[in-house]
């Protein structure tokens, strides 16, 4: 009698430390996609300053491309969303898109705060509450599991 109920308690204790792995690596995916994709933001957004405004025509687009190419803050604002966007595809491969998506948008929050303190902008107070309303909702999700639900592994065809 006792084994049965010794099977089924070791087999829940197996699944609770794969869900608590699961939900660490994720957490710390997470943290990677949010801080290349901000930082790349960030620089890009430094980058096209020092370039100024792009004109809507033949040559100003080509004056823009020559400048931004020759910008190693537009190269570095690249290489860091290429890190956003490979994060992203790894957390994809094991997270449910319902839980990335929205706490991946923690991200938006900390890029505001952000563009106070590098950027030198002003945030309204409506902006703010809007910033918390997006914490709250990234607090929300966290809180639940990041997949839900199975693996099925695929077919590799002949």
């Amino acid at each position: 009698m006792a084994q049965p109920f010794l099977a089924a308690f070791l087999s829940v204790k197996q699944q609770m430390k794969r869900d608590f792995r699961l939900r660490i690596k994720t957490f710390l995916m997470i943290l990677v996609m949010v801080g290349c994709a901000n930082a790349g933001d960030l620089m890009l957004k430094r980058g096209m300053t020092k370039i100024g405004a792009v004109q809507l025509s033949w040559v100003g687009l080509q004056h823009a491309f020559l400048l931004t190419v020759a910008s190693p803050t537009i190269w570095l604002a690249i290489l860091f969303l290429i890190g956003f966007t490979a994060s992203y595809m790894m957390l994809m491969s094991w997270a449910d898109y319902s839980y990335v998506m929205p706490a991946g948008a923690f991200g938006y929050a900390l890029l505001t705060f952000l563009a106070v303190v590098f950027l030198h902008e002003s945030v309204s107070p409506r902006r703010w509450i809007g910033v918390f309303l997006i914490c709250v909702g990234v607090l929300v999700v966290g809180l639940t599991k990041p997949r839900t639900t199975d693996v099925v592994p695929q077919q590799v065809a002949a």
